[in-house]
């Protein structure tokens, strides 16, 4: 048992029982009890990562989330981020955070990954990024699934937090290790076509509203199409490289 991080975890069960928050798990028994394993997760809100963890304490383990380096250089919650050992990914340079990943997962460690890098908009599976499926190829280990579904409600991007007693379920499903004994394209395809299927059993057991903000326009909700979030993304990607290359200039100077 690691003392800090079963506090952490105690602490944030506590604000979720103050939240009324209603967790559904199915499938935990498919995080193995033992060794090393990718834990690839879709991305629908800003606490996603604390809700993810959930499943794997059926088995007592932990997760080492990936997360990007501003979470780290944070004066509060980069010291608690190195305490629970989770790994620091700089989006300019990922090639050490790739290493340390595959060092952990050959330690034994549950490294969890978001492959679509950024929360979807869309609530839609968007495109993957192959480095779930590099990493456990080359640490020789499986890929474990975990769709979640509800946690965009509590804090998603563009719209405000409701972080309050909002008694709002969320539903958190495991699916079964996916050997890696392919290629890394055919890992991350079958990895995007298996939790984009389990996306979709899980939406059709939930309550939507419609024209709600927090659902898909497939299911009648005002959240962009999976075209129009891409769109929006890409907005981003061009405007952050923009700031980039203007600080880099003026560094320059």
């Amino acid at each position: 048992m690691e003392p800090f991080y079963w506090t952490v975890i105690g602490l944030a069960r506590t604000v979720f029982a103050a939240q009324g928050l209603k967790f559904t798990v199915t499938g935990a028994e498919n995080i193995p009890a033992v060794g090393g394993a990718v834990i690839a997760m879709n991305h629908v809100g800003y606490m996603d990562f604390t809700y993810a963890g959930l499943p794997a304490r059926t088995s007592k383990r932990y997760i080492r989330f990936m997360a990007k380096k501003e979470v780290f250089d944070h004066k509060i919650s980069g010291p608690l981020m190195r305490a629970m050992k989770h790994i620091p990914v700089d989006r300019a340079d990922g090639a050490d955070s790739y290493r340390a990943a595959v060092a952990a997962l050959r330690a034994g460690e549950l490294v969890g990954v978001f492959p679509e890098a950024t929360i979807s908009r869309s609530f839609e599976i968007k495109g993957f990024k192959t480095g779930a499926a590099r990493m456990a190829l080359e640490a020789d280990v499986p890929i474990i699934p975990v769709v979640m579904w509800g946690s965009q409600r509590v804090w998603t991007k563009g719209h405000p937090k409701r972080l309050g007693r909002t008694k709002t379920p969320i539903s958190i499903a495991v699916g079964e290790p996916i050997a890696p004994n392919a290629s890394a394209s055919e890992l991350t395809a079958e990895l995007h076509e298996t939790m984009e299927r389990m996306l979709r059993e899980l939406q059709g057991s939930y309550v939507h509203e419609a024209g709600a903000y927090w659902v898909p326009a497939r299911l009648g909700g005002t959240a962009p199409t999976l075209a129009e979030a891409t769109a929006l993304d890409d907005a981003d990607t061009a405007a952050r490289k923009a700031r980039r290359a203007q600080k880099d200039a003026g560094t320059d100077r």
